[in-house]
């Protein structure tokens, strides 16, 4: 692999990483992809000579493999800076479209990307918010969602699968609704992205958005799925890059790398998953059993495959979170994006309406290479620290 070794790729091999829908690890693969357009092939895409057009074969190639990857058109991918931005560019796109809708229905156990951005349009634009609850399963009623939207409404965004409880919802039956009644509907796939699957073509919606991070490209690239390109007002202006969609030279090597991280995982076997799914079910079947009072929030509806979502009762989140830390073990409490706020989990608190609910639960999210042993390790730790703190 030209000096990128799969075996010394990661730099602590005592390591037991379970925070992968925070973000992954880089694919050894991903990052050999990348590598030549850091070094020796520096075309910028938008020339004419023969390295600005390396650049931009090479841009392509990738907005086609993106493209495979979610089931859609080459020229309905938009590259971003990820997803964030993406989910940005979908609320900001539609309210600019149509100036007189100024509504938009989203729900309460959203990413900070969606819900900070509608907190925004909120206060400096005066754009109405309806934030749909959701029950004890995490789950959002179609009745609510018809009866939410309005004449006005510019836009419903509800994600696929929820990055906290890996709770998947069906956007399906979601974007349905909304192409009833007329309304664009977008929806954060950032973690349905090669765990379930997914075809854009065939569901109706008019924004989907991907981050590169969670699929084993570096940090920094994501894309937005567009159905109608000719009708997207774009977010950022400047030059005539992403055919005036996105102004600003794009970054090559990260788009490269993205292509390569959504090749790799479109052509995985459908089943990839299943043996981590039965991974995870024993775990929480075993620590269950342990620690007799732990709930799995969200565990009776369908979930991602990698995620498990437990409540201890009685023990701090963060601070086990701190504990399995200093055992060599990473998980989380919450969003990646939020563990800085020292405040109880969004989602949590949505489903149980309790802050104590929200701040004794911990998220575990792994990734396809993830062992029986250190799922082992993982619930003798936490057994551990519930001897420590009972």
């Amino acid at each position: 692999m030209s000096g990128i070794g799969r075996q010394n790729f990661y730099s602590k091999s005592a390591l037991i990483y379970l925070d992968h829908n925070a973000t992954t690890p880089v694919l050894p693969e991903v990052a050999e992809a990348m590598m030549p357009w850091l070094t020796t092939n520096w075309g910028n895409p938008s020339s004419i000579h023969a390295p600005g057009r390396a650049a931009r074969r090479a841009i392509e190639e990738a907005r086609s493999k993106v493209a495979t990857l979610v089931g859609a058109y080459p020229e309905q991918v938009l590259f971003t800076s990820g997803a964030t931005e993406a989910n940005n560019s979908a609320i900001h796109s539609v309210l600019i479209h149509d100036p007189t809708k100024r509504h938009i229905v989203t729900s309460v156990v959203e990413h900070s990307a969606i819900l900070a951005y509608c907190d925004f349009v909120k206060r400096h634009h005066g754009v109405e918010i309806t934030c749909l609850p959701v029950d004890a399963a995490g789950m959002i009623s179609n009745d609510d969602l018809k009866a939410a939207i309005r004449p006005d409404t510019a836009l419903v965004s509800l994600m696929w699968a929820n990055n906290e409880t890996g709770v998947i919802w069906p956007v399906a039956e979601f974007s349905k609704i909304c192409g009833d009644a007329g309304v664009p509907f977008h929806t954060d796939a950032v973690q349905a992205i090669g765990k379930v699957p997914i075809h854009f073509g065939k569901f109706g919606a008019s924004f989907l958005s991907v981050s590169g991070h969670k699929i084993g490209s570096p940090k920094g690239i994501g894309a937005l799925i567009l159905s109608e390109p000719a009708s997207f007002e774009p977010l950022i202006v400047g030059g005539k890059q992403e055919k005036g969609m996105r102004g600003g030279t794009e970054s090559v090597p990260l788009i490269v790398a993205l292509g390569a991280a959504a090749e790799i995982v479109s052509t995985r076997d459908a089943g990839c998953w299943n043996p981590i799914k039965k991974l995870r079910d024993e775990f929480e079947s075993l620590l269950i059993q342990r620690i007799q009072r732990a709930e799995i929030n969200g565990g009776e509806t369908e979930r991602l495959p990698n995620t498990s979502n437990i409540y201890l009762p009685g023990l701090d989140g963060d601070a086990m979170v701190t504990f399995l830390d200093q055992k060599s073990i990473c998980v989380s409490s919450g969003s990646a994006c939020l563990e800085s706020a020292i405040t109880p989990s969004h989602v949590i608190f949505a489903m149980a309406s309790s802050h104590q609910r929200a701040s004794e639960s911990i998220r575990i999210s792994v990734g396809l290479n993830t062992t029986k042993d250190e799922f082992g390790k993982l619930t003798d730790a936490i057994d551990k620290f519930s001897l420590i703190n009972s």
